[in-house]
C-alpha cells in the first residue's frame, strides 16, 4: 500500500511537473497541496501560471493575488500579475503592481519564508547540530536546534533532539520541557515518551521513568527499547 502524499511530495511533484510542462499534471498536485497549505505562496504563483497559460484570466489574477496576500514582496508574483493586467488592456492596474513590485524589491529581504523553505532551512540546522552533537560541541548543537525550531516550531523530531541534547549537557529541566512541548504537539510520538523515560530514569525518578516507557508499550507493546529499559528499571530496583 502507497503511504499518502505529503504536502512537500506535492511540492516537489508539482515543480518536476510544471518544469517538465505537464502542466495539467501540475495543477492537480499543486491544487491538492494548497487544500493542505494554504498559506504557500509558490503555489498559488503557479497556478495562476497554468491557468494563465490555459487561458483562464480572472482565475489566475486570483491566484497571483492570494500569493501577494501571502507574501507582499513576492516580486514574481506581482510582475506576473501585472502581465496579466497588461494583457486585458488594465493598464492602471499593471503599472500599480509593477511600481509595488519595484518598491518591494528595493526593500531588501523579507522575514517572509514559504513552509517548504523554512522546513529545509530547519533541516540544515539540524544537520549541522547533529554533527556538533556528536563531537561533543553540546553548546553548538543547542544554538543549531534552537535555530531549527525558530523555523519549524511544530517538528516534534527537531524538539526531542533538542531534550536529548539539554539531557547530554546535564539540564534535565530543559529536557523535560522540550519533550514536553514535542508531547503537546502530538500525544503519542513514542520518541519523546521513550526519551522523558530515559531523562527520569537519569534524574533518579524511577516511578515516573516506568510509567513513561509503560505508556510506549502501550502503544507499541513491542518497542524493544522500552523493553529493556524497563528490564534495567526492575534489575536496578533489586
Amino acid at each position: 500500500m502507497k503511504r499518502p502524499l505529503h504536502w512537500q511530495d506535492l511540492y516537489e511533484l508539482g515543480k518536476n511537473a510544471f518544469e517538465g510542462k505537464r502542466y495539467n499534471e501540475a495543477q492537480r498536485y499543486f491544487e491538492e497541496l494548497i487544500k493542505e497549505k494554504a498559506n504557500f505562496a509558490d503555489a498559488y504563483n503557479f497556478l495562476g501560471f497554468i491557468y494563465h497559460f490555459n487561458g483562464k484570466t480572472n482565475e489566475a489574477i486570483g491566484f497571483f493575488k492570494k500569493a501577494i496576500e501571502i507574501n507582499p514582496r513576492y516580486t514574481e508574483a506581482s510582475l506576473n500579475l501585472a502581465v496579466v493586467y497588461n494583457e486585458i488592456q488594465e493598464f492602471e492596474k499593471a503599472n500599480e503592481i509593477y511600481a509595488m513590485a519595484k518598491d518591494a524589491s528595493k526593500q531588501g529581504a523579507t522575514s517572509y519564508l514559504d513552509p517548504y523553505a523554512k522546513g529545509k532551512l530547519a533541516n540544515m540546522h539540524v544537520e549541522i547540530g547533529a554533527i556538533y552533537h556528536e563531537m561533543g560541541f553540546y553548546k553548538e548543537a543547542q544554538d543549531e536546534y534552537e535555530k531549527a525550531i525558530r523555523l519549524r516550531p511544530e517538528f516534534v523530531d527537531i524538539r526531542t533532539s533538542l531534550g536529548i541534547i539539554y539531557r547530554d549537557m546535564g539540564d534535565f529541566a530543559g529536557a523535560i520541557k522540550e519533550f514536553e512541548e514535542a508531547l503537546s504537539i502530538k500525544p503519542e510520538y513514542l520518541p519523546a515518551k521513550l526519551n522523558i523515560g530515559i531523562t527520569y530514569y537519569n534524574m533518579g525518578q524511577l516511578e515516573d521513568a516506568k510509567k513513561a516507557w509503560m505508556e510506549v508499550l502501550k502503544h507499541n507493546p513491542n518497542d524493544k527499547k522500552a523493553m529493556m529499559y524497563l528490564n534495567l528499571l526492575e534489575r536496578s530496583k533489586k
